[in-house]
């Protein structure tokens, strides 16, 4: 195979996906408006991931964590 089609076939489904991706945000636009994406703390977990926020909330600021305060409760939890 030539380079340049081995390097189209790999990259192909990644600028598919990005399109579509675009489009489906596009339409989120549409129909909801503008998004706030932020960081959200999981407690449970103890696990950051991205999502969705309202607009009256605020993202989780990783500068604010004390991950010492998660293991405390997590020990205290075991305790009880």
């Amino acid at each position: 195979m030539e380079a340049r089609l081995i390097a189209l076939t790999m990259l192909a489904p990644f600028a598919l996906l990005f399109i579509y991706l675009g489009v489906q945000e596009f339409q989120r636009y549409k129909s909801e408006g503008r998004a706030k994406y932020g960081l959200v703390y999981d407690e449970e977990t103890g696990t950051t991931h991205v999502t969705g926020i309202a607009e009256y909330e605020d993202g989780y600021d990783p500068n604010e964590f004390d991950p010492g305060d998660h293991n405390e409760r997590a020990a205290d939890d075991d305790k009880a």
